[in-house]
């Protein structure tokens, strides 16, 4: 197995709860047009949206840049603002960042 050190990639990490009567599910769906949205921004590479047994979501980003990231995720509060998305977020509980990757294993 190679290991290399990485200068430029970055992780966004975003956890939250989902909003009163939401379910992953109905959270999903309502991020479709982000979907469609972030395979379009410059530097995207993938997403991966986790839940917990207690239903903390994780939904993880992987940039070429932590530019690209922070660029992205400006674009989601403004050119996306009337996603449905966002209502089914508990607001108060989201915890945001985007690091620069210092180690991969692929």
């Amino acid at each position: 197995m190679a290991t290399k050190s990485l200068a430029t990639e970055a992780m966004e990490i975003t956890t939250f709860y989902l909003s009163a009567g939401v379910t992953m599910k109905d959270f999903i769906a309502a991020n479709s047009d982000v979907d469609g949205w972030l395979q379009h921004q410059p530097g995207f590479i993938l997403r991966r949206i986790c839940q917990s047994a207690d239903g903390l979501v994780t939904d993880m980003l992987l940039w070429k840049s932590a530019r690209d990231g922070e660029r992205a995720a400006s674009g989601i509060v403004t050119e996306l603002a009337h996603s449905p998305v966002h209502a089914a977020i508990d607001q108060a509980t989201v915890n945001w960042s985007v690091n620069v990757c210092r180690h991969r294993l692929n």
